[in-house]
């Protein structure tokens, strides 16, 4: 059975520049709808109201980690089933093997190219969905 498709992306991501080079892959490579958060805090406040399909999360933030973000959206009931992929540059092995064991589908390696993050996602969702 073939995934569903794939609209709404939430990326959480502190650093702007990243932001930007993120949004416009995802958005004018890609076609999603992307919503942009630069707190994990932001993120537990526009998940609810967005209702993202999938969440690209930063691990390193300030005040709210990508790690306790994935916890707090786990609790609340409209984001708790949500896949979410850690977007990061700590990508040793054991530390992907704690992102994983946390609960992220995936992990997207930093820097990416913005050429193909859009295909990158898209090949995460339908194995999510193909292993789900």
């Amino acid at each position: 059975m073939p995934a569903p498709p794939l609209n709404r992306i939430l990326f959480v991501e502190d650093e702007v520049d990243i932001q930007m080079v993120a949004r416009l892959a995802l958005e004018d490579i890609g076609g999603f709808e992307v919503e942009v958060c630069g707190s994990g805090f932001e993120a537990l406040e526009h998940a609810p109201r967005f209702r993202p399909e999938l969440i690209l999360l930063d691990v390193m933030m300030p005040d709210l980690d990508g790690p306790a973000t994935l916890h707090a959206l786990s609790c609340q009931p409209e984001s708790a089933a949500t896949p979410v992929v850690f977007v990061t540059a700590k990508v040793q092995s054991y530390e992907v093997s704690e992102y994983l064991d946390l609960g992220a589908i995936d992990v997207i390696v930093k820097p990416f190219d913005p050429m193909t993050l859009a295909d990158r996602v898209l090949e995460i969702w339908r194995r999510h969905h193909h292993e789900a």
